[in-house]
């Protein structure tokens, strides 16, 4: 994992934990949109960064 992945892991974890805290202090719900952009940004990047599956291979040479 390289020195940008890991801060864009750490700006979504502060995200959501700026989310729950705003949530938790003021008790506006508005708050829950840091909580939901949050986890929609950590699926992204899961699909986004996932490996992709090994393709098989034919047995037979490359076709002429």
């Amino acid at each position: 994992m390289n020195g940008a992945l890991k801060a864009a892991w750490g700006l979504t974890a502060f995200v959501i934990v700026a989310g729950i805290v705003g949530w938790i202090v003021t008790g506006r719900p508005v708050f829950a949109v840091f909580i939901v952009l949050g986890v929609v940004t950590a699926v992204g990047a899961v699909f986004a960064l996932r490996t992709p599956p090994d393709r098989p291979t034919s047995e037979k040479g490359p076709t002429p």
